[in-house]
């Protein structure tokens, strides 16, 4: 899924600035983050929580641009 939602940035299929793009690397690092329940990994754990934060903000981000806009 990561890789997936850096594939379409890369070939101009997704903006980063869409919505889809955090949604889809959150649900990729959730599902890497179950991955890692039957094999942790400390490092790996690691960059999944964060990557899973970021996203989470970038989603919040999304939302509140998309309010200001529609508000205006």
């Amino acid at each position: 899924m990561v890789v997936t939602a850096y594939f379409l940035t890369q070939m101009r299929l997704m903006s980063a600035t869409d919505l889809g793009f955090p949604v889809i690397n959150l649900l990729g690092s959730l599902l890497i983050g179950a991955s890692l329940y039957v094999n942790f990994n400390l490092a790996s754990a690691l960059i999944e929580f964060f990557w899973i934060i970021i996203s989470i903000i970038g989603i919040i981000q999304w939302f509140r641009f998309r309010h200001k806009r529609t508000s205006s």
